[in-house]
């Protein structure tokens, strides 16, 4: 039950990329979701990964894992489905799922670091 929250916010952070995305291109929901759709099925297959891994999905190995078959398996299905994917547009959003996939798990970890009592 633990891994729904991490999933949850994953998901979340991938819909705050698409919606960023199509900020810059006119801003429709319907876009949003035409964006967003690849990357959370990818991303919900890496959780797959996580939860065969016996991980929680706080970690460094579940953002990596999470990270890169988002950015990666996001982009294939993008393809396979016939849409297109410049170079520009898979850097960016290497960078962007980055920093939001692995950003929430540094934050979460620096703020409970600092809540425990000091040994």
């Amino acid at each position: 039950m633990m891994r729904v929250v991490p999933l949850a916010v994953d998901l979340v952070f991938v819909l705050i990329f698409a919606a960023i995305g199509r900020a810059s291109h006119g801003l429709s929901a319907l876009g949003i979701l035409s964006t967003a759709w690849p990357f959370m099925l990818a991303c919900i297959t890496g959780w797959i990964v996580v939860a065969a891994l016996g991980e929680r999905g706080f970690g460094v190995r579940s953002a990596l894992v999470v990270w890169l078959v988002t950015w990666l398996g996001g982009i294939a299905i993008r393809l396979t489905a016939g849409d297109t994917a410049e170079t520009a547009f898979i850097l960016v959003a290497a960078l962007v799922l980055a920093l939001l996939l692995w950003g929430w798990r540094l934050a979460y970890h620096f703020f409970h670091r600092s809540r425990r009592p000091a040994k």
